[in-house]
């Protein structure tokens, strides 16, 4: 009988400009370990703490903000599996299981890539068009699926 997979709780956050809904960009940033590869900051959720609780911890740990206002949060958890060569290093999970958060930067906050443990060594804001150019294969799915729900709400 084949193991069970153990998936890694995650929260992410589509993080639109403080001049969302007039402009519709999110913001991406590239991985400091992986060039070249972009991605929505996301992390794990510590134990007893709350998704949105995660979201904040994360987005203050991995671009030295959490001035942000959330918009709206993906009604269910998504999970993707980890590539081989990622899965060896992510042991004991196979993946993740996801919480997306969509929010809104505050108009007085500041991106900070210079954080304590830097993930990230760019970052910028992309049209919806353009964002799978950036993003990781097996990535894509999830961020297509979270995306096409909240373009179906209207808030993309």
């Amino acid at each position: 009988m084949p193991k069970e997979k153990l998936y890694r709780p995650n929260v992410a956050a589509i993080i639109v400009s403080p001049d969302y809904p007039k402009v519709k960009q999110v913001l991406i940033a590239e991985r400091s370990d992986i060039a070249g590869i972009w991605q929505f900051p996301q992390g794990g959720i510590d134990k007893g703490e709350s998704s949105e609780e995660a979201l904040l911890r994360e987005l203050k740990e991995e671009i030295g903000t959490k001035k942000v206002e959330v918009i709206a949060k993906y009604p269910k958890w998504v999970s993707y599996d980890f590539p081989e060569h990622v899965a060896k290093r992510m042991k004991p999970y196979s993946g993740q299981k996801q919480r997306y958060y969509l929010v809104r930067l505050k108009k007085k906050a500041v991106i900070n890539l210079d954080t304590k443990h830097p993930e990230f060594i760019d970052h910028k804001f992309v049209d919806l068009d353009e964002l799978m150019e950036h993003i990781s294969h097996f990535k894509k799915p999830v961020y297509e699926e979270v995306l096409d729900y909240f373009k179906q709400e209207g808030l993309l």
